[in-house]
């Protein structure tokens, strides 16, 4: 049977450690349309033929039909209730305080919540806004640094881990998605650069010199992303814990661009309306020929959740085997250290089958003044105090113990 030795509470040692992983988020996992999975979460109601669209769209990092296909991350957009595109667009609220929106406006009601229920997540409460950079928990709009129009990516814990590694996240975006050289309100206009995905402005937006960071909160690390070419120039706000990333569109994207093509509607029996959907007085109306409308308020107020991600999407990332993304995983790693010591003289017999002699006892030194017992040392077994097995371990090979030797085993348990 084996021998045991009780190990003290001093040879025991506990420590964590960190351990970061690079990882790329590919340009075409982001823009690929096989790549991005969308989910039947919104039907529309009676008006019009009908129209449906996800929450929010998953990243894949391949066909999202392949079982070896791994999620990366969600994506999806927000408007702060009470931002000047909301209010405006807005008819007032129902008797149970929900939003009312014409019927030229689609899933507005869902952008807002979408926006309140990432607040509650992120920052503890509904009622509080997303800034950049971020100035603490508050509920106070501030002009230039609250992000009203919201883009939110969120990366999947599996690449993520336990966190993002403090400047190491970098995004490269077109901000700019076609040349509109429309000049006035001509209504044959509005084919010329229907759907197009042409891709221009490129920048990079990265937390890389960005000093401002903030330990506290109920999400833990929040960080600033800002522009590689200006730190201080800050377009949206980290949370490095959650592996959430919140870009201000007015930013990150040149929101006061002319937007044309068409997109999801419930106004015509196609389906189909064109985007520019306010009179020359700003207000929002239920024509949908108005060729002046721009991506923020226009595009992100009148389309669908999907038809808004397909375009951020599509035109906002690259089709190419380069990094869209690229950032350092952190994962904890807590270990206990069990140092095992063996004193000279101690376990120099074997508990081995063999170790015993043709009458079946444990083989003795004949000649005590010439044969020195010896032993070699291959498992060591870890009990409680109730003599339950709780963890073996296996040296790289077999250890010579002997009378003279004075051996100690590190074991390490890593959780």
């Amino acid at each position: 049977m084996p021998t045991f030795k009780q190990i003290s509470r001093n040879d025991i040692q506990t420590s964590t450690s960190v351990l970061s992983q690079l990882v790329d988020v590919i340009q075409e996992d982001i823009s690929g349309s096989t790549t991005r999975r969308a989910y039947e979460h919104f039907v529309t109601g009676g008006i019009g033929p009908g129209v449906t669209s996800s929450l929010y769209q998953t990243v894949y990092d391949q066909d999202f039909s392949l079982e070896s296909a791994n999620e990366i991350a969600d994506i999806t957009i927000g408007l702060r209730p009470e931002s000047d595109t909301v209010t405006n667009a807005s008819t007032g609220e129902d008797a149970s305080g929900k939003l009312l929106f014409p019927s030229n406006i689609l899933m507005g009601r869902e952008k807002v919540n979408i926006y309140k229920q990432m607040a509650q997540t992120l920052l503890g409460g509904q009622d509080y806004v997303f800034d950049a950079p971020f100035n603490g928990l508050t509920t106070t709009a501030t002009d230039g640094t609250t992000i009203d129009h919201a883009f939110f990516i969120c990366f999947k814990r599996l690449f993520t881990r336990d966190g993002i590694k403090r400047q190491t996240f970098a995004m490269q975006m077109n901000q700019s998605a076609s040349f509109d050289n429309r000049t006035d309100g001509d209504a044959a206009d509005i084919t010329t650069n229907v759907n197009s995905t042409s891709e221009n402005g490129q920048a990079v937006f990265t937390d890389i010199g960005v000093t401002t960071t903030y330990s506290s909160g109920p999400s833990g690390r929040i960080g600033s992303i800002g522009r590689s070419t200006n730190s201080s120039d800050v377009v949206g706000t980290i949370f490095y814990d959650q592996g959430v990333l919140v870009l201000d569109l007015d930013k990150v994207i040149s929101g006061s661009e002319f937007a044309s093509g068409s997109f999801d509607s419930v106004l015509n029996s196609g389906g189909t309306s064109y985007v520019g959907l306010r009179a020359d007085d700003g207000n929002f109306e239920s024509s949908y020929t108005n060729v002046s409308g721009t991506f923020i308020p226009d595009l992100i107020m009148s389309a669908s959740i999907d038809d808004f991600l397909d375009h951020m999407a599509s035109c906002r990332f690259q089709s190419g085997s380069f990094a869209a993304s690229s950032f350092q995983n952190q994962t904890q790693i807590s270990s206990t250290l069990a140092f095992c010591r063996v004193a000279p003289g101690e376990f120099n017999y074997s508990s081995n089958p063999t170790y015993v002699d043709s009458t079946g006892k444990i083989r003795t030194v004949n000649d005590i003044d010439t044969d020195k017992p010896y032993s070699f040392i291959t498992t060591i077994g870890l009990y409680d105090a109730a003599d339950n097995l709780l963890a073996v371990a296996k040296t790289s090979r077999p250890i010579e113990n002997t009378n003279e030797s004075d051996l100690t085993f590190r074991i390490r348990l890593d959780f």
